[in-house]
């Protein structure tokens, strides 16, 4: 199955939709600097200035370097390919001329990383090109077509995260055959990489480990500080596969001998069970990620914890934090993505942690997929506090 030509097709339906004439990704020396859009719309890498244009009439239009163009007219994408060798400059105001777009979405966003790949310079050097046309008075933003472009995942998509989700899962239940008391985070951190590797994926992001509450949970790397009974093991880590993440939080209790699990524990861990199981249930077409995060959070301060210092869940796909809705509140940092509505299709996490004094990071991390009926789940959940 060709992802690509099936999200080029999508995105000609998202310039329908919003009824925007033309998207144009203006990009150059993406391995160094690489549009986010790149993998979902193009599939490959170029060196010199290159323009992927895609038109509500239903086109799909590389203007590439002279080098390029076997590379693109092979991969069946482009229903045009257009070399140019000195320049990409005359050729770009003709074509402009030829479609005469009434607009032009370009990557630009102030609220959304995955619809912002335009730099500053390349901005300039567009707006250089066409000083003497009338196309430049014609940008928009492409953020409403990209942010549902990458959100709205194609059954195939779904597909890959639910494969990389059920692998990390996997994944886990190796690891923790593996897990002693006296090792540290870093070899536990070694541990669990090693299973992503074997499984034939790549970390989807730095592994995380903190070995009861002695490091701090958060984006930080694993450190030397070491297991001991009593201590609570917090995982957080994905498997990318198929160019696909998954991002799951796991726990295991390394009980004192003849010790049972403490009660603050167990009403911590249960109480963080039930916030995923309820706010999954609101995961539905329509909600907003913002009311369903006041869920959660009311949830804990009803039974006396203190709330969690970031959003309850974000998008997943090729990046692991993907863009469009998140599940969270209406902080500055978010922007206007807690209050995009939820669609069919959208794959996010579910995640929330309670510090416990002594104890550690009592958090897990679940991914779904929304429908018509809540939250799908895309591997087994953790639903019991796994001992040691």
């Amino acid at each position: 199955m060709d992802l690509i030509k099936l999200k080029i097709e999508q995105a000609i339906g998202l310039l329908k939709e919003f009824d925007i004439d033309m998207w144009m990704v203006f990009v150059r020396e993406t391995p160094m600097m690489a549009d986010p859009v790149m993998p979902l719309l193009v599939g490959s890498d170029v060196t010199w200035q290159s323009f992927f244009i895609y038109t509500k009439s239903g086109e799909a239009i590389a203007v590439i370097g002279n080098f390029d163009e076997a590379l693109f007219s092979r991969s069946g994408h482009f229903t045009r390919v257009i070399p140019y060798t000195q320049g990409v400059g005359s050729d770009i105001r003709r074509l402009l001329g030829e479609i005469n777009p009434k607009s032009i979405a370009l990557n630009y966003s102030t609220d959304d990383t995955g619809s912002d790949g335009l730099t500053h310079g390349m901005y300039l050097q567009l707006c250089d090109y066409l000083k003497e046309t009338p196309f430049a008075g014609r940008f928009v933003s492409s953020e409403p077509i990209c942010t549902r472009l990458r959100a709205r995942k194609i059954p195939a998509e779904v597909d890959r995260l639910a494969k990389a989700a059920d692998t990390a899962t996997e994944v886990w239940e190796r690891v923790v055959k593996e897990i002693k008391p006296g090792m540290s985070e870093i070899e536990i951190g070694a541990v669990i990489d090693r299973h992503i590797i074997v499984t034939g994926g790549t970390p989807s992001f730095p592994t995380i480990v903190n070995a009861g509450d002695k490091s701090s949970a958060g984006h930080g790397h694993p450190t030397e500080a070491r297991l001991a009974r009593g201590d609570l093991l917090h995982v957080d880590f994905g498997v990318r596969m198929n160019d696909y993440c998954s991002d799951i939080q796991r726990l295991l209790y390394l009980s004192p001998q003849h010790k049972s699990i403490p009660d603050e524990l167990r009403d911590a861990f249960d109480t963080v069970v039930e916030i995923i199981t309820e706010t999954g249930h609101q995961c539905k077409p329509g909600k907003l990620g913002y009311e369903i995060d006041a869920i959660a959070r009311q949830m804990l301060r009803d039974r006396g914890f203190e709330e969690y210092q970031h959003a309850l869940g974000h998008g997943l796909g090729r990046s692991v934090h993907d863009g469009g809705a998140i599940l969270g509140p209406k902080w500055e940092r978010y922007g206007r993505s807690p209050s995009i509505p939820l669609e069919n299709g959208n794959v996010l996490t579910l995640e929330l942690e309670i510090m416990l004094a002594g104890i550690g990071c009592v958090g897990l991390e679940e991914d779904i997929v929304v429908t018509d009926h809540g939250a799908r789940v895309l591997c087994p959940r953790q639903m019991e506090l796994a001992v040691l």
